[in-house]
């Protein structure tokens, strides 16, 4: 059945116009969730998309939690345009997670176990061991654990220790009095991240190829051989989750690496946040956690099975069977350069370029910096990198452009969140190698992702430029949905190199041709065409406007497009994650339509379309309508001016979002998402799934 309207559903007229931010980003939790109940996904995908519904929720209290909780400390009691204050939000968004996480262990334990035993996977509790299993739980615990483990008794003389952000640890309740006089009461084990929290058993223990052990249950089982003579009365299993967003303030004369790397020493010992206990902790030793980690009793979540939930994902990895995931396929190869030997005569052949990661190959991209550093003509490569991943082949050219002489510029954000440390040591390699690394501008983080090529042509340079929605990150060009342009337009290029010059020197009144840029042009040049096609509508002329994002937040863009729908405006939306605007209310916005498209690859692309009375403008960006991208960033926004590159845009990215049955969500006007399913007797049908078959090789 297809979602009821917006102008069909009964509506509180009390609603504020927008919906709070942190209960949205909880909505879309839920939506990941729903991908882990979906029968229709492979199974060990269903269990990865569990894990993923964790991983964001620790992401969510380290950030958005922990920012209001410092609000609350700050004594801020303004309600924002949501209608409620930091401590009413906070309030709902301990209600809204406790249940969330209510659902993924009744998840866990009631579909994902019985599925996973069904398809010969089990994880076997300590109750079910049998002989060989226990024999050999023994032998693993004395030779693996004992000697990494540090049981630490709390007293006078040992206080309760720093404990690392979501960290797995135990405590231990004692009775007894060990070789010095002392009485035992309770004491904290603390498991190394270097232990892997989910163990294979092998076969000749009596177990299956795919049986599983969790590492908690093998230290329950044989936690009283840290307290020799003691008597170990309860081990409960603990995590705390810890306020982990970098707050770095430099002075003038302070170097942006050195203030930094300082941070990230402390990020694992920020203040608490949330603190998770086994459902059968008792009550006196949960409180007394609590009063240790300084949390109320709203902070404390008692679960149904491992407290590191997210760590399951392992399983993916460790079992090889390809009928439980997502059939492999081979990204595709855009036509204009499938069998060429130089991109730089290809992009001066097509003028443009168009990539759509992942289905379209991310080689392309990689092979233009790689040429680019081994091309005699090319003198000059600058790039913007905010991810890259591990061992990125990207950075290996740029080292071995900046080694044989090349004037090579990289502008790092060493700022990228929860990449600082990677992107510090990427900073420091490509110094060493005599490239020229800057980190963007104090107060703005550079996230926008382009690249410049200066290539020598007879007697004169030529710019060749690559611009994207993504980071130039190999791994997650395999799991996002992002475009690509590679061109050799002379504008664009002239554009690129300044918005270079701003980022590496001092300049002002830059003015760009084409592009549209954070913090100065981007937000006023989307009001501006939102107002323009509200002109169009109110002279009686067809008005559309289409875009994706993955966070629609930034107040002044959701009321333009609020009088936008008043003036008649037809609008759609694809926002993956939060969204803010309410869309469907009479008077305000019932010419608004909002979609979550959610699947195997995570929609990562910004696309933004303006009907524009029959003469179309679509735009790709490296930034969301969000605040923090429109002032606070470097980000950018550069047109796609041929037709049938615009066309093919608004097919692949509207067209088929608005069409889909099979991974999609309605939002309503009361904030909650609708799932979209077929009609009676049709077949899903599913964005993702054509866009593979259109533009990938099966393999």
């Amino acid at each position: 059945m297809t979602p009821e309207s917006p102008a069909e559903t009964s509506l509180d007229t009390t609603l504020p116009p927008v919906i709070n931010r942190e209960l949205s980003l909880l909505k879309f939790n839920r939506r990941v969730l729903e991908l882990a109940m979906d029968e229709a996904v492979a199974l060990l995908e269903r269990l990865r998309f569990l894990c993923i519904s964790s991983s964001n929720l620790d992401e969510f209290f380290e950030v958005r939690v922990a920012s209001l909780i410092q609000q609350l400390r700050a004594g801020v009691t303004r309600a924002g345009e949501c209608g409620m204050t930091p401590a009413e939000q906070l309030e709902k968004v301990y209600h809204e997670a406790h249940l969330l996480v209510a659902d993924q262990y009744r998840v866990l334990n009631d579909v994902m176990i019985p599925a996973l035993r069904e398809a010969g996977i089990r994880f076997v509790r300590r109750t079910h061991w049998n002989k060989g299993q226990a024999v050999w739980v023994r032998e693993y615990f004395l030779s693996e654990l004992a000697p990494v483990l540090t049981p630490l008794g709390l007293d006078p003389a040992h206080p309760f220790p720093r404990v690392l952000n979501k960290s797995l640890n135990f405590v231990v309740t004692l009775e007894g009095e060990d070789d010095f006089g002392r009485e035992g009461r309770m004491a904290v084990v603390q498991a190394p991240r270097s232990l892997p929290r989910i163990v294979r058993m092998p076969e000749p223990a009596g177990s299956g190829p795919h049986d599983f052990v969790f590492l908690s249950s093998i230290i329950h089982a044989h936690v009283d051989e840290l307290f020799p003579g003691m008597k170990v009365t309860g081990c409960y299993q603990f995590r705390v989750t810890r306020n982990s967003d970098l707050l770095v303030d430099v002075d003038v004369d302070e170097d942006l690496l050195e203030v930094l790397q300082g941070e990230l020493l402390e990020r694992n010992y920020g203040d608490a946040v949330r603190l998770e206990v086994a459902d059968n902790c008792p009550d006196e030793v949960a409180d007394y956690l609590l009063e240790e980690f300084d949390l109320s009793r709203r902070a404390l979540f008692k679960v149904h099975g491992p407290v590191n939930l997210n760590r399951l994902v392992a399983v993916y990895d460790l079992v090889e069977r390809g009928e439980l995931k997502f059939a492999p396929f081979t990204p595709g190869m855009p036509r204009e350069l499938a069998g060429v030997e130089s991109i730089f005569d290809a992009i001066a052949k097509h003028r443009r370029i168009l990539m759509h990661h992942p289905y379209q190959s991310f080689a392309p991209v990689v092979d233009f910096i790689r040429q680019a550093a081994q091309d005699p003509k090319v003198v000059a490569i600058k790039q913007t990198l905010y991810r890259t991943g591990s061992n990125s082949a990207i950075v290996d050219a740029l080292e071995q452009a900046a080694r044989a002489g090349k004037e090579v510029t990289a502008v790092i954000e060493l700022r990228a969140r929860f990449d600082e440390a990677a992107n510090i040591n990427m900073a420091t390699r490509l110094q060493k190698a005599g490239a020229y690394v800057a980190y963007g501008i104090v107060g703005y983080k550079t996230h926008a992702k382009m690249t410049l090529v200066v290539r020598r042509e007879g007697d004169t340079l030529k710019r060749f430029v690559h611009l994207g929605s993504g980071n130039y990150h190999a791994g997650t060009a395999r799991a996002y949905t992002d475009y690509g342009l590679l061109t050799d337009d002379r504008q664009i290029g002239e554009d690129v190199h300044k918005l270079f010059v701003q980022l590496t020197g001092l300049s002002r009144g830059i003015r760009l041709k084409k592009l549209l840029q954070s913090p100065f042009t981007l937000r006023e040049g989307m009001l501006e065409r939102i107002r323009r096609e509200a002109e169009h509508a109110r002279a009686g002329r067809p008005a559309l406007i289409r875009a994706k994002m993955n966070a629609l937040i930034d107040p002044s863009i959701i009321h333009a497009l609020y009088e936008a729908s008043t003036a008649g405006v037809r609008i759609e939306l694809v926002v993956r994650g939060i969204c803010c605007l309410r869309p469907g209310v009479p008077g305000m916005s019932e010419n608004i339509r909002v979609r979550s498209l959610m699947g195997r690859f995570l929609e990562h692309a910004r696309v933004f379309m303006f009907a524009n009375s029959g003469n179309a403008e679509v735009f790709i960006s490296s930034a969301d309508w969000m605040p923090r991208n429109l002032y606070s960033r470097v980000e950018t926004c550069f047109p796609i001016e041929e037709k049938a590159l615009r066309e093919r845009i608004i097919d692949e990215v509207f067209e088929l979002a608005f069409a889909d049955t099979s991974g999609s969500w309605e939002l309503q006007p009361d904030g909650e998402y609708q799932r979209v399913r077929p009609a009676s007797g049709e077949e899903p049908r599913s964005a993702q799934r054509i866009l593979l078959k259109r533009l990938a090789q099966a393999s």
